[in-house]
């Protein structure tokens, strides 16, 4: 699709996600790079905009990440944010250096309204810092924009080439104005149209789907999770009866949740996408037994997968496509976009397996990330209830269980995420809390039930609220509540005789647990 496009590139920041997500809360398509990313392949993208992150670097250390001077001088706006901006006064002719007081967190800021990034924000605000180094010296032709009382370059400007350089990060939610920072850039600055809408994206992608797809038969990889969810109702808008939805149970499911999913897509749902269902438990379980590694885990589990969609798909005869809901998040932590260091792997990111016998995948929400699949599948007409459903990881219950996947731990997980999610929901949370789930641990511990002594597994809750699902705050849930859940898991599901509460932030933590 040919759109506006801001692009940000990637220093190593640990939020080079969030920026890209608040543009496009802006309504303006945004794309992560690379910092190594050719400057002509920069130029081919003919972005409105460029963003550069922060990063973990002291810039004028030998080997940092950097740019060549020639980016600042193609007469495209460029915003530097925190290394971005002390990158941006190096390569220009600035200086930068320790701070000799260093800050971190949130900090009161005093901006210049006259700049443009900072109109109609207030004289004085509150944003969030986080530099050992500072801006000692300006590069040529720059004017300081904002101070703070340690900070004497919080902002810098030289606007008749557009170019704008932030110590702070506005794209956290601490930094109380930085939406409209962002936003003054892209629409002030950069001129953007706010082009970048979910009704337009859905006609679009029909389209593009329909011209892509011809004639041909397409297989759709349906778990039964958001994401796919709108993918095989995209797909069966564009193409109808030429999709072929198969949901494989991979015994790795939340409890009674094949069932579930079979209700709502199979032949008497509220869709009828072709539903095949195929069970293939205990065939996951031989693949995954002897094995802890987590991402050894993912693979087999995705090769697994890819697997049982080539024999369904001989079955039903040629298939050209294979679908799946790969979203943005997935590709960007897989290593595939930026320059941030690899997460995790996801089954459904990276291309086919050597082997396959598929044409070529189409993943039609590729581009998105989660709240704008949410908007997606409320334009497809899907209701409220499936569209908001708790999000569930690809490799399903195997990463929620540390260390060795088998029946007896599946079985035990299932029950007690089960009582978790019937508690969270009894209490009134779970509209309030984004995620939430039970994992099983690998450790085993001595505890005393009924005057004898067990050695049993400790089950550990999960809880995150989070706006983009990149950064997120443990959820503070009632001591009654966890009370409750604690005294039911540990008299109801055998094997467990402990029970602990996650705090932990992401970062540093992931919001599943391998």
């Amino acid at each position: 699709m040919s759109r506006e496009t801001v692009i940000v590139i990637d220093f190593g920041g640990q939020y080079n996600q969030l920026v890209a997500r608040r543009v496009r809360e802006c309504n303006v398509y945004c794309e992560i790079y690379s910092y190594k990313t050719e400057l002509s392949r920069i130029k081919e993208m003919n972005p409105k905009g460029i963003i550069l992150t922060g990063g973990p670097n002291s810039c004028y250390e030998e080997g940092a990440a950097t740019c060549s001077k020639e980016l600042f001088e193609l007469g495209i706006p460029v915003l530097g944010l925190c290394y971005g901006a002390q990158l941006m006064m190096h390569v220009l002719g600035g200086k930068v250096e320790k701070a000799p007081v260093r800050e971190y967190g949130k900090t009161e800021v005093e901006v210049e309204n006259d700049c443009v990034l900072f109109e109609n924000v207030s004289k004085k605000t509150i944003c969030w810092m986080s530099h050992f180094d500072y801006i000692s010296k300006l590069a040529p032709e720059f004017r300081v924009s904002a101070h703070t009382a340690d900070c004497p370059v919080a902002a810098a400007e030289c606007p008749e080439k557009k170019l704008y350089a932030i110590q702070f990060h506005p794209e956290v939610l601490h930094t109380v104005e930085g939406t409209k920072m962002l936003s003054n850039f892209v629409y002030n600055v950069c001129g953007c149209a706010g082009d970048w809408k979910m009704d337009s994206f859905v006609k679009q992608s029909i389209e593009a789907i329909r011209q892509k797809v011809g004639d041909g038969k397409v297989l759709c990889a349906l778990s039964g999770g958001v994401d796919s969810s709108v993918a095989a109702v995209l797909l069966s808008k564009a193409i109808g009866n030429q999709l072929t939805c198969v949901f494989v149970d991979q015994g790795l499911l939340r409890k009674n949740e094949g069932d579930e999913v079979e209700a709502v897509f199979g032949p008497e749902g509220e869709y009828d996408l072709n539903f095949i269902r195929v069970n293939a438990q205990e065939r996951f379980y031989e693949k995954l037994a002897g094995v802890e590694e987590p991402e050894r885990k993912r693979k087999i589990i995705g090769e697994e997968f890819i697997r049982v969609f080539e024999e369904e798909a001989k079955k039903i005869g040629k298939v050209d496509f294979l679908v799946q809901g790969t979203i943005y998040p997935d590709v960007v932590e897989s290593g595939l976009g930026g320059e941030s260091a690899v997460i995790k792997s996801h089954h459904n990111v990276g291309g086919l397996p050597d082997c396959v016998d598929f044409k070529e995948i189409i993943e039609p929400l590729r581009d998105l990330f989660k709240d704008e699949v949410r908007k997606v599948g409320l334009e497809l007409g899907i209701p409220e209830y499936l569209v908001f459903r708790q999000p569930f990881p690809g490799p399903g219950l195997g990463i929620r269980i540390i260390g060795e996947v088998n029946a007896e731990k599946v079985h035990i997980v299932q029950d007690a995420d089960f009582i978790y999610r019937e508690e969270i929901a009894k209490a009134g949370l779970d509209r309030d809390i984004n995620q939430y789930f039970a994992a099983l641990t690998n450790m085993r511990s001595v505890g005393v039930m009924g005057d004898e002594r067990t050695y049993d597994y400790a089950v550990a809750l999960r809880a995150v609220k989070t706006i983009d699902f990149m950064t997120a705050e443990s959820a503070e849930i009632p001591w009654n509540v966890l009370q409750t859940v604690m005294t039911r898991i540990i008299n109801e599901v055998k094997g467990v005789n402990r029970v602990f509460y996650d705090l932990t932030s992401k970062p540093p933590g992931t919001i599943e647990f391998e």
